[in-house]
């Protein structure tokens, strides 16, 4: 399970690793071909005005900046996306709640080779915690060197060390989209604050003002705030989406530990209990 584990997560930094660069020259591509292309411009020159009603010229004037914020919401959506399956799968192919209820049933019942393959039914993070605990517990089941209260100890131990390797797998590259809603909206003022620099220069001009730069400048300061914040806030949208999808998944995860642990513990009674019934009296 942990080399699977650890499988996952060399995948996901490689995926960070190659999404930021590959979005980053899809958008210079996007930026220079597509909405730079000089049939989007009145004379076919991309330094004029886009023609009436053409949006990708529109958009080509927000200059330069416009390559990040591109680049930004093509990476947003790759890892809104992985996250989304992600934690789609971690939630289990049914409810955690019936989940824990069935397998705490087969623990009080002595059943654990049935609790470990429920584990595997549900194939989700609460279950993948369960089963390492329980898979530990069915090798030393039989040891006699080991009290009840020994192996109720390793158990727990099992299932602690369990969830500190899934949970780091759930918050995986949610960093990514955090830092997204902080920077594309700087991006975005920066823009606008060099699309100021620019209009304002045109209006300083000696003699009359340069319409083209004045409204380039215009244009910049506009355009690059109104691809950052929506980006922004997309990002901040799905972020605490997530998290708090997380916390579910997290709070299933301490449901089932504490579940399981007091059937081990209310299994142990019960055969203690048997074993001084049975025992001869003297």
């Amino acid at each position: 399970m942990s080399t699977l584990k650890s499988d996952t997560s060399r995948a996901q930094y490689w995926l960070a690793g190659l999404v930021i660069p590959l979005s980053l020259v899809v958008a210079w591509v996007v930026f220079t071909q597509i909405l730079g292309n000089p049939a989007n411009f009145e004379n076919q020159n991309p330094l004029g005005e886009p023609l009436r009603g053409n949006y990708l010229g529109v958009i080509y004037k927000g200059g330069p900046l416009m390559v990040p914020l591109i680049a930004f919401q093509n990476i947003l959506v790759t890892y809104v996306l992985e996250r989304f399956l992600t934690i789609r799968k971690a939630k289990g192919k049914s409810a955690n709640a019936l989940f824990i209820r069935q397998v705490r049933q087969l623990i009080e019942q002595g059943r654990h080779q049935e609790a470990i393959l429920a584990c595997d039914q549900h194939q989700g993070s609460a279950a993948n915690v369960v089963r390492d605990g329980l898979s530990t517990y069915a090798l030393l089941a039989d040891n006699p060197d080991m009290t009840e209260e020994d192996k109720r100890l390793l158990l727990r131990y099992e299932l602690e060390q369990a969830t500190q390797l899934e949970i780091p797998q759930l918050n995986n590259n949610l960093s990514i989209i955090s830092t997204l809603a902080q920077i594309a909206t700087l991006i975005g003022l920066l823009g606008t604050v060099t699309g100021m620099i620019q209009a304002f220069t045109s209006l300083a001009r000696v003699g009359s003002p340069d319409a083209v730069g004045l409204a380039g400048g215009i244009s910049q300061a506009l355009l690059t705030t109104a691809f950052g914040i929506p980006t922004s806030a997309v990002a901040i949208v799905a972020y605490n989406f997530f998290s708090s999808r997380i916390s579910n998944i997290v709070y299933a995860i301490d449901e089932a530990t504490y579940a399981i642990l007091h059937a081990f513990k209310v299994r142990q009674s019960q055969q203690s209990e048997k074993a001084r019934m049975d025992s001869p009296k003297t």
